[in-house]
């Protein structure tokens, strides 16, 4: 406990880091460590319970949801997303990535529900050399990235859709791995199909039945006092306890929506260990965490995969570029400094929940740290 202690604390120590809660998990035995402050401002410090905003850690529990929904027969992986969500029925494409937007051609095929959990809708964030691309400025424009950091400045989801709408595909769908939009169109399917919101779906069919009592969408006033600040990399306040967390979001985003403790993410990751549980079968959880892309997709989406593959809602490991990288392991890294992984064939959980902005894809040092602790 002191060794894990200690690689969370050299980053409070040299102010890289607010604060940090890790924890791994080999089986029955938790090891949890915490450092620094929850909330700087007001001089609180970490505790394992604290509770944080979890943004791209959030994908995982959207896909399950969706996952729930096949398997009750209410969507199936090849329908088209057309029936649910009419705006994306008939898409165009753009005749080649660097193309203008109005230089389209039909898809070849609809938009699937697959489609949406590998992310292989073609909306979506590209390589890094399409990233000057004319429709990802306009994917810019509809404020994609804000969804989890800044949730109360996202449209509800009928005005979302309608944006997206106008937003031609970048790819043909099924050919090319473009990141996040998939869990987001995800969220509005879910909400569509069952004719919940999304905060009610969740609660009532995840977090209720695995006891997940501190995830949600916005944090209730008796438990703000252990409800992190979100800071920048110069430890400059983004958001408070009373900030953006403090209501019900219009537009709950699958994507990255969620507020977390790291025991809530580990009794979920505990149900995807037991194959589900009671919440999905076995071969759900073989789909989710098996990868599911070309060699090309991967290749194509290493700026964020960096080298690994993606299931449905998470990565999943294929190849040893670290130390930390066991084939199968699955899970993923969130915006605001989390990240989250489950490793099935040894039983492993590592979860480490800091409050730092990330200003990229590429993962930071304490996270390779911890990473390597917990190897």
């Amino acid at each position: 406990m002191t060794e894990l202690h200690d690689v969370l604390q050299r980053y409070v120590d040299d102010r890289t880091l607010p604060g940090a809660v890790g924890l791994v998990a080999r089986g029955d035995r938790v090891e949890v460590a915490t450092a620094g402050s929850a909330d700087l401002e007001r001089g609180i410090p970490m505790a394992r319970d604290s509770i944080f905003r979890i943004a791209s850690i959030t994908k995982p529990i959207t896909a399950t949801a969706v996952m729930m929904l096949v398997e009750e027969g209410r969507i199936a992986l090849d329908d088209p997303i057309g029936r649910w969500l009419p705006e994306l029925a008939a898409p165009m494409v753009v005749r080649t990535p660097q193309s203008p937007v109005d230089d389209v051609v039909p898809a070849l095929r609809p938009i699937t529900v697959e489609d949406l959990l590998t992310f292989r809708s073609g909306l979506g964030w590209p390589a890094a050399e399409l990233m000057s691309a004319p429709q990802v400025a306009m994917l810019a424009e509809q404020g994609q990235q804000k969804h989890g950091r800044d949730p109360q400045r996202v449209s509800p989801p009928d005005e979302w859709m309608a944006a997206y709408a106008k937003i031609p595909l970048l790819h043909q769908p099924g050919e090319a791995f473009l990141y996040h939009t998939g869990s987001d169109l995800q969220g509005v399917l879910i909400a569509r199909v069952t004719g919940r919101t999304l905060p009610d779906f969740f609660a009532e069919r995840i977090f209720e039945p695995l006891g997940m009592k501190d995830t949600g969408f916005a944090v209730p006033a008796a438990d703000r006092d252990r409800f992190t600040g979100y800071y920048n990399d110069g430890l400059e306040l983004l958001d408070g306890p009373d900030g953006q967390w403090s209501t019900l979001p219009a537009f709950a985003s699958g994507g990255g929506g969620l507020v977390s403790t790291a025991d809530d993410w580990l009794t979920f990751a505990r149900m995807l260990l037991a194959n589900g549980g009671d919440l999905l079968s076995p071969e759900s959880v073989r789909l989710m965490t098996t990868d599911q892309l070309t060699q090309a997709q991967r290749d194509g989406g290493a700026l964020y995969l960096e080298g690994q593959g993606w299931g449905y809602g998470g990565s999943v490991d294929v190849a040893p570029v670290d130390p930390w990288n066991v084939p199968g392991r699955y899970g993923w890294v969130g915006g605001t400094g989390t990240a989250a992984h489950l490793t099935p064939s040894t039983g492993t959980v590592t979860i480490l929940l800091t409050q730092l902005a990330a200003n990229g894809p590429v993962q930071p040092q304490h996270m390779h740290d911890f990473w390597q602790y917990a190897a």
